[in-house]
């Protein structure tokens, strides 16, 4: 009997443990690492309200024709520029060069920036930021354009990955400030990649 009882306590602390753990929803590390970031309160940009009820972001399907091989032509002679946001700020950005890349047949251009803030911290000194807008906006994804996070790369070319594509914090709490992707990195075609439009449950 003893021995039973002691078998039902070992199955029932199993039992507990398992659904204690919460499960990360991802199809790809970068889908599970940004659901976990979201998770996660002391890093998740959503509302005390709205943290309460999330299990995930939803994401279009991972379609790998949207990871292009840019063509990446440095822009040297660029100079510093105060890039919109959702507020008054104004950070300084500078155009690190522009890649050109091939998606259906059609060719497009955008910006690729580097932050020009001199207390950033030094470890990301080889990061490049990618805002940009496309046919999806404000129906499918969100209206005020997505980012992409690059490296600098080492050669002529760059990978640019549109599954990769995450939403600015505005799009789930209205107190942070946010770049706003210059007018001239809109994608005249649609990017069904990445994060979706944030739908409140």
């Amino acid at each position: 009997m003893k021995k039973i009882v002691v078998v039902l306590c070992v199955l029932m602390f199993n039992v507990s443990c398992s659904q204690g753990k919460k499960e990360i929803i991802g199809k790809t590390e970068f889908q599970q690492e940004l659901n976990a970031f979201y998770k996660d309160a002391s890093t998740s940009p959503l509302t005390k309200k709205d943290l309460k009820t999330f299990k995930a972001l939803e994401f279009f399907p991972v379609n790998e024709k949207l990871k292009v091989t840019a063509s990446f032509k440095l822009t040297p002679e660029a100079k510093a520029f105060k890039m919109a946001t959702s507020t008054t700020r104004t950070p300084m950005y500078r155009c690190y060069g522009i890649a050109t890349f091939t998606i259906n047949g059609k060719e497009f251009s955008l910006e690729i920036y580097q932050s020009q803030d001199p207390e950033k911290d030094p470890e990301y000194k080889d990061y490049l930021f990618l805002p940009f807008t496309d046919e999806t906006n404000g129906f499918a994804s969100y209206g005020g354009g997505r980012y992409i996070d690059l490296k600098i790369p080492s050669g002529n070319t760059i990978e640019i990955n549109f599954n990769n594509a995450y939403n600015p914090y505005c799009a789930y709490n209205d107190r942070y400030s946010c770049p706003i992707p210059p007018r001239v990195n809109f994608l005249a075609t649609e990017i069904n990649a990445g994060v979706k439009a944030y739908k409140k449950h």
